[in-house]
């Protein structure tokens, strides 16, 4: 059980440590791992050894059913290095990862799983771009036999269709600075898009191969009910994307169209004088729904107005914390 004295937000219950200086901050969605949890930490107390930043691993624990909890109490008290967060149930990876962003301290973030398919040993090769000032986000590129290959392939592909992003695979391990999760939307799912936000915010990104191995333990948490989620959020993305900022655009071009059919329809039936009214009730409904696409496109546009006065007042909060702590 959780201390009492614990703090916690959004279900989440954070073990807090003493402030340490870090460089950067691995962070470790875990959902029943208690079989891998021991082992991916031992290495990356081996690695972390040889290196000259430093390092802190924060395990987020997303609602798991098995022991997982207990052993990464266990595991904090025998590595200083190891911080954790608890989910009371299981929200996704994207809660997650940015539970762990809350509590972490670097400047440097890193998405890495627990069940071993990728070693901790390929961490410093994630950071090392980032440390030498040559990229803000460095994404690894699957070496290796892998499950679910097929479906990857497609989703990548899509993607990099859609969004003309420079790299070939979007949903893995990566490392980024921490601006780029300060400019990413509160969405779930929305991690595997990370990528693609980060390339649009204007933010580079480059990628390096890393090995993939067996799962050590434990089983995929992914299913074919995935695909097509996976493929409606890739759409959500694009819209966000290409009509965020002006939805106005989007659907005023839907309803003008809807206009320009029922405008057709009314000339071919004045011109022939044929007043079925199958053609009358085509009118009337490319009439409402252009009607109602316009009403859409003006609510969104005061939706992407407050939007707007958010991201502003953030940019003004940020601004002031980064002048206080200049003064300090």
């Amino acid at each position: 059980m959780t201390d009492p004295q614990t703090p916690s937000f959004g279900g989440a219950a954070i073990v807090q440590r003493p402030p340490a200086i870090v460089d950067v901050s691995v962070l470790v969605p875990a959902r029943d791992e208690a079989e891998s949890l021991a082992q991916f930490i031992e290495q990356c107390d081996v690695v972390f050894r040889t290196r000259a930043e430093r390092y802190e691993v924060i395990v987020i624990d997303d609602g798991s059913r098995d022991n997982t909890w207990s052993v990464l109490e266990g595991l904090r008290a025998q590595y200083p290095f190891v911080r954790t967060v608890r989910h009371r149930s299981g929200r996704g990876i994207a809660d997650a990862l940015r539970s762990g962003y809350l509590t972490s301290d670097a400047g440097i973030l890193v998405f890495y799983p627990a069940d071993l398919q990728f070693k901790p040993e390929d961490i410093p090769r994630l950071v090392a771009p980032i440390l030498a000032g040559e990229s803000d986000m460095v994404t690894g590129r699957k070496e290796g036999k892998y499950d679910k290959a097929f479906v990857s392939r497609i989703y990548n592909g899509l993607s990099r269709t859609l969004f003309q992003i420079p790299v070939q695979d979007l949903n893995n391990v990566k490392a980024y600075r921490r601006e780029v999760m300060d400019d990413q939307p509160v969405r779930p799912d929305w991690h595997r898009y990370m990528i693609v936000l980060a390339v649009a915010q204007g933010y580079s990104v480059s990628e390096i191969p890393v090995p993939l191995y067996p799962r050590n333990a434990g089983k995929s948490k992914f299913g074919l009910s995935r695909i097509p989620i996976g493929v409606l959020d890739m759409l959500a993305v694009w819209f966000e994307l290409r009509f965020g900022r002006k939805p106005l655009l989007a659907f005023g071009i839907l309803g003008g169209a809807m206009f320009g059919v029922a405008g057709i329809i009314g000339l071919l039936l004045l011109t022939t004088r044929a007043g079925t009214r199958p053609y009358w009730t085509m009118i009337q409904s490319a009439l409402t729904l252009g009607s109602v696409f316009f009403a859409t496109g003006i609510l969104g546009e005061q939706i992407a107005a407050l939007r707007a006065e958010q991201r502003e007042l953030r940019r003004r909060l940020d601004e002031r914390a980064s002048d206080s702590s200049s003064d300090a």
